[in-house]
Order: structure tokens, then C-alpha cells, then sequence
């Protein structure tokens, strides 16, 4: 069994909260939830559900669309996205797990204006691990963590989501 090193269930309300002051300040409640497969599905399934979000979360596997993907390779567990909405000229929050060097995020934009020209995007992160190599902050975040040399940090869910602290590599 992990231990969770962050009390992800305390994090979510917040998240929410601020979620709503963000969208409160642009005068409108009408956006779209899109998660960055897979912990960033989980993420924005649990905050629709706290915003009482009355659309579906779509969901995006950005594999072919990340700049790393000769290096790292392809994840084995390619699935198509799954947007069933228009994301033109729609309001998007899109939401992931953890950001490190805002690659995820970066490719995740790529890949939603193959589907069309969003009118905003709005970045959620559950956790922030500060490795940034690109210059991507969330709008929303949950929490900052600071790593030790040779960890990561993982969510496992969906149901409990819980971050948990990993060697690297594994």
C-alpha cells in the first residue's frame, strides 16, 4: 500500500472554489471541463462534480502530440480523445494531475485547436512540482510540492484519488 503525501479530497473544494471565482471575474459560467488523460481525468471528473457542472468532461490523450515522445516513447495505452462538445470559440478549463515542465499542458493546447479555436483556455493542476521548461503556470492549483532529488510524484484513483511519492523511473 502508498502513503498520500497530500489530502487530495481536502484539495478539491478548494480548487473548486477558486474555479468559480475565476470564471466569476470573466462574467460567465458557461465553460468547458477537459481532462489530460488519465489523473487529469480523474481531477476534473471530481470537480465537475463539486461545481455541479451541468456538461460532460471531455477528455484528451495528447501521446502523439508531445515533443518528447521520440525520447520517452509512446505510451502503450493510446486511446482516442473524446470531446463530445464544440470546442470552438468555447470557454475550456482544462485540467491536469501534477505539472513538472508544462510539456503535458503545452501539447494538450496543440491538440485542442486541431479541434477548433477555443475562445479561452484556463489551466487546473492538482499539484505543482516546480520543474518548469516551458513558461506554463495554472491558473488554478491545488498544491505546490518540492521534490527530493530522484522522486515523482503519481496520482492513483480514481476512487480514492491519492498523490503518492514514487522513485523516479518507476
Amino acid at each position: 500500500m502508498t502513503e498520500s503525501i497530500v489530502d487530495v479530497g481536502s484539495l478539491l473544494p478548494s480548487m473548486a472554489e477558486k474555479i468559480e471565482q475565476y470564471y466569476a471575474r470573466r462574467q460567465t459560467d458557461r465553460y468547458r471541463i477537459i481532462g489530460i488523460r488519465t489523473g487529469g481525468v480523474w481531477v476534473a471528473r471530481a470537480l465537475a462534480e463539486l461545481l455541479k457542472h451541468p456538461g460532460p468532461v471531455g477528455e484528451l490523450d495528447i501521446s502523439f502530440y508531445r515533443d518528447d515522445f521520440t525520447r520517452i516513447g509512446l505510451n502503450p495505452r493510446v486511446s482516442p480523445s473524446s470531446l463530445p462538445f464544440a470546442t470552438e470559440d468555447q470557454s475550456v478549463l482544462l485540467v491536469d494531475d501534477v505539472i513538472m515542465s508544462g510539456r503535458t499542458v503545452r501539447a494538450a493546447m496543440n491538440e485542442l485547436f486541431d479541434f477548433g479555436r477555443p475562445l479561452s483556455i484556463a489551466y487546473a493542476a492538482l499539484a505543482d512540482v516546480g520543474c518548469r521548461e516551458l513558461p506554463i503556470q495554472p491558473d488554478v492549483l491545488g498544491c505546490s510540492l518540492k521534490l527530493e532529488p530522484g522522486k515523482r510524484v503519481k496520482l492513483e484513483g480514481p476512487d480514492p484519488l491519492k498523490l503518492v511519492l514514487k522513485e523516479a523511473g518507476k
